[in-house]
């Protein structure tokens, strides 16, 4: 999986190449529209493109505008209703109505801040492209906005023509035991965009026989997990129902930003958990970031509709915070 839609990097490429280049943001969205609000488009001068704003709806015309655009060094924003048949054709069920943000890389766009950008996107770090769309001022955040990096969510400020496109790392999961459920929910995550590792010390578990073409890791998990990194965009999900493995992982995970803890038992085998984690000095609130039993409860029978389940509450904590 590609980590990065690559997206501001080839319009700074374009751009740096003599060829112009302009970036093409959805900054809003009404009913069904085709693409969320962030999304982006690259035009270069010679008409070259790369991402989407509508999945085929309206670039035709915002390539026009772009080219247009270029050629001005000004910035346009861009309003376009989408038809129920023309929704219908990239997946919809009804359409809705769009507005794009066009901005010329080198005129509109600064070189050095698309160049900020880029370097954060290229360092795992979360970064917020932030532009007043009534006094020009732009600008590349790489703290504040705690809210919207943590949903991934980018929008005006409440009662404002302030833009932020929020530029996160690529979401991850690290998964502790190589069970069969991780057989499961491993390739699902990786569908729904996540980077993938499993760590287990036993090779017999983890073994690529068993997972085959998954980067797995046979250290320790305490030690292993503190190599990967836990932050806001990692997702940790513990499967191996011993305590010697578990437990210290946990212990890390407790101590991080991570966005979601899932341990795999029953209610009787996480209220043990939570009696040995008070035992070894954590406090309620920390404890409660724990899902454990791990996943929504929606009677899930083996192995892959338990992962379906740890997925679905996976997302609903990274959408919604809960």
């Amino acid at each position: 999986m590609d980590r990065f839609d690559n997206i501001p990097e080839t319009a700074l490429r374009w751009h740096r190449a003599g060829t112009g280049a302009v970036l093409a943001t959805v900054i809003q969205t009404w009913g069904s529209a085709p693409r969320r609000v962030g999304s982006q488009l690259a035009i270069s001068g010679q008409g070259e493109i790369e991402g989407s704003v509508s999945g085929g709806c309206v670039e035709g015309a915002v390539i026009v505008e772009a080219l247009e655009a270029l050629e001005d060094g000004g910035l346009r924003e861009l309003e376009f209703g989408v038809s129920d048949a023309d929704a219908f054709a990239v997946g919809l069920a009804c359409g809705g109505t769009i507005r794009v943000l066009v901005e010329p890389v080198g005129a509109a766009l600064p070189e050095d801040l698309l160049a900020d950008l880029v370097a954060a996107r290229a360092a795992r770090q979360a970064a917020a492209y932030v532009v007043d769309l009534d006094g020009g001022t732009r600008r590349v955040d790489r703290d504040g906005h705690t809210d919207r990096f943590r949903m991934d969510r980018s929008g005006f400020e409440p009662e404002s023509r302030v833009f932020v496109g929020i530029h996160n790392p690529p979401l991850r999961l690290i998964v502790v035991g190589a069970v069969h459920i991780a057989q499961a929910l491993v390739p699902m995550a990786r569908l729904a965009g996540y980077d993938a590792v499993i760590i287990d010390p036993r090779e017999t578990f983890g073994s690529e026989a068993r997972f085959p073409g998954e980067r797995l890791v046979h250290d320790w998990p305490d030690e292993a997990v503190a190599a990967e990194g836990l932050d806001m965009r990692t997702a940790l999900v513990l499967l191996t129902h011993d305590p010697k493995l578990d437990d210290p992982a946990l212990e890390r995970a407790l101590a991080s930003d991570c966005f979601y803890i899932g341990a795999l038992g029953s209610t009787r085998t996480h209220a043990k958990r939570v009696t040995r984690l008070t035992e070894a000095g954590f406090s309620e609130g920390q404890i409660a970031r724990i899902h454990g039993p791990v996943g929504l409860d929606i009677g899930a029978a083996g192995p892959a509709e338990i992962a379906v389940s740890i997925m679905a509450e996976m997302t609903r904590v990274l959408r919604t915070g809960a």
